[in-house]
């Protein structure tokens, strides 16, 4: 498995013993993963802190070339908000652990050129699967239910 997505797994399973939603993302610049973080919005009591947002904030502020030329990992196929800031900062490649429990606005992304692989790992099936089965009202208010 590809370091970013071997981070994006273990950001989720932090995310998970921290209480919260466990999606976790990386992005990955040339060899190197540049920034990790994982869904923080009821850990930091946050509006915006999905997974691939707190991998974006946690890369710091980088030139637009670089995210031009980056990867993001995501254990969870993108919401729009996180769709949008892939498209913002104009990320070619998003790497999607799973779309079975939740997909998101991947045929936005390809219809804007970005070029979207989904790898469907059973762990990442079975974290969202188990999470959304013991915590409900936690991933429906998560994802505007």
């Amino acid at each position: 498995m590809e370091a970013g997505m071997q981070a994006a797994i273990e950001e989720a399973r932090q995310g998970l013993a921290e209480g919260g939603v466990p999606i976790g993302s990386a992005l990955v610049y040339g060899e190197r993963i540049i920034g990790r973080g994982h869904n923080r919005r009821r850990q930091r009591g946050s509006v915006v802190l999905h997974g691939e947002m707190d991998a974006l904030e946690n890369a710091g502020r980088q030139p637009a070339s670089v995210y031009r030329h980056s990867v993001l990992y995501t254990t969870l196929s993108p919401c729009p908000m996180c769709s949008g800031a892939i498209l913002l900062y104009g990320i070619p490649r998003v790497v999607i652990g799973e779309n079975r429990t939740f997909l998101g606005e991947e045929a936005l992304l390809r219809e804007r050129g970005v070029a979207v692989e989904v790898l469907d790992l059973d762990e990442c099936v079975e974290l969202m699967r188990r999470f959304i089965a013991d915590s409900p009202e936690v991933w429906n208010e998560d994802i505007g239910e």
